[in-house]
């Protein structure tokens, strides 16, 4: 993919900067849209964007589409709020819609003059595999699950023009994000790990690697689908 220009939203840390590092050594041109500043020389571009805010990520993202004929997209953006159902805040309805599903709307209309023009493009979605059901997870599973459906009716409009879209749902990883909602010394932790089948946690790395595949000219001929990089676990799921 030399030459070829790649954005990942929400690349500066964790899952994110995971992405950032394989879309580079795949040969893409990486820009990273994020309100964090990635560490030095771990992209090709940084706009710090507070993606939540619609006015200041359009702006970015008609920035980099001035400069760039961006080609591929990863929405990888995304805020967690657990809570309880009878404890779930409105405020919180929104700045969850806000960052993790509204960008991917933006960027995906900024970027596709692009796309379409060249006749190829690449669009993932980092979502996760509480669409399938987990508790306290209300509006993350809302915004997860709203856009997996997105992305399957982007894939029918775009496949006339060689663009694909696609999903990776992470199951549990080992992120600085997954240990702040999940208390290492916690009952429930403890249950989440010891039911993966195959018996460690992900890594933000195995994330990074489906959304490679989904990214790679080899992958053509596959969109509208989810991919779920969860250790075994919603195999567990689906069958009980």
């Amino acid at each position: 993919m030399s030459g070829a220009t790649a954005v990942v939203t929400g690349g500066a840390r964790g899952i994110g900067a995971a992405i950032t590092a394989r879309l580079r050594r795949d040969g893409y041109r990486v820009v990273v849209l994020d309100i964090e500043t990635p560490e030095d020389g771990a992209c090709d571009r940084f706009l710090e964007t507070d993606l939540s805010d619609a006015e200041a990520a359009r702006a970015a993202c008609a920035r980099i589409a001035a400069d760039e004929a961006v080609t591929c997209l990863v929405n990888n953006v995304g805020v967690v709020r657990p809570a309880p159902l009878e404890e779930v805040e409105l405020a919180d309805f929104d700045r969850l819609f806000h960052v993790n599903l509204r960008p991917s709307l933006i960027c995906a209309q900024a970027f596709l003059p692009a796309m379409k023009a060249a006749g190829h493009g690449r669009i993932v979605m980092n979502t996760s595999r509480v669409t399938l059901g987990k508790e306290l997870r209300t509006l993350y599973s809302g915004t997860k699950g709203a856009a997996q459906a997105m992305a399957r009716t982007w894939a029918l409009e775009l496949a006339p023009h060689g663009v694909t879209v696609n999903c990776v749902a992470p199951g549990p990883i080992g992120t600085d994000a997954f240990w702040r909602n999940n208390p290492p010394d916690a009952p429930r932790t403890r249950a989440i790990i010891e039911q993966v089948p195959l018996r460690r946690m992900g890594t933000a790395e195995d994330v990074a690697n489906a959304v490679s595949f989904f990214c790679q000219p080899e992958s053509g001929f596959v969109t509208g689908q989810t991919m779920f990089v969860c250790g075994g676990v919603t195999v567990g799921l689906a069958g009980s």
